[in-house]
């Protein structure tokens, strides 16, 4: 079972989703402990990522311009404290 993390960086991610996609159901996942002591691993327990997004924004989007979408809302994250970010983006209906 997977829980949607809450506090620092997840905050931010979920916050930023929200404003940028008003998503009718998301998911913030940390995903680090799965890579401690692995490449990119920066000690805070908070550099790898899952996001669960659906959100009407995506409807008629391919797959690479919903991760587009996601990616410019967390552009500065992901250039200084995102080392991976996993992306499932579905519009509504999907």
């Amino acid at each position: 079972m997977t829980d949607t993390a809450t506090g620092g960086l997840a905050d931010i991610i979920a916050a930023r989703l929200t404003a940028a996609l008003a998503p009718a159901h998301l998911e913030v996942i940390n995903d680090s402990h799965h890579h401690a002591g692995h490449l990119g691993d920066d000690g805070t327990g908070e550099s790898h990522w899952t996001v669960v997004v659906e959100s009407g924004a995506f409807q008629g989007l391919s797959r690479v311009q919903r991760q587009r979408l996601i990616n410019s809302a967390l552009a500065d994250l992901l250039a200084s404290r995102i080392h991976a970010l996993a992306i499932r983006a579905r519009a509504p209906g999907e």
